[in-house]
């Protein structure tokens, strides 16, 4: 997976793009933006984009590698919007509590 974020996280630091926020409720009534931004931060499911260079050291198998799905915790890390106009969120690797298998 390529990194167009423009972001690159060190150390223990991975990077993940959190899955996307619906703009409207299942009955079809539009969530401000305020309340979006709220539900963006507690989003769990996410993409993996990049690793920082000591992340996942002391893991054993199975070791994420970018691509991967993953659930990560609840408010974990900062968001940070990339040169590409995307938000992302920058955690800590032990802020990742599972992998997502297809």
């Amino acid at each position: 997976m390529q990194n167009s974020s423009g972001l690159t996280p060190v150390e223990f630091k991975v990077l993940v793009k959190p899955d996307d926020v619906e703009m409207r409720t299942t009955g079809g009534l539009y969530i401000p933006e305020t309340l979006r931004d709220k539900e963006r931060m507690a989003q769990v499911k996410a993409t993996l984009i990049q690793c920082g260079g000591n992340a996942f050291e002391d893991w054993k198998d199975p070791v994420p590698c970018p691509g991967a799905r993953v659930y990560v915790a609840k408010y974990a890390g900062l968001r940070l919007k990339g040169k590409d106009e995307e938000w992302y969120q920058l955690v800590n690797d032990k802020d990742i509590c599972a992998l997502i298998e297809d």
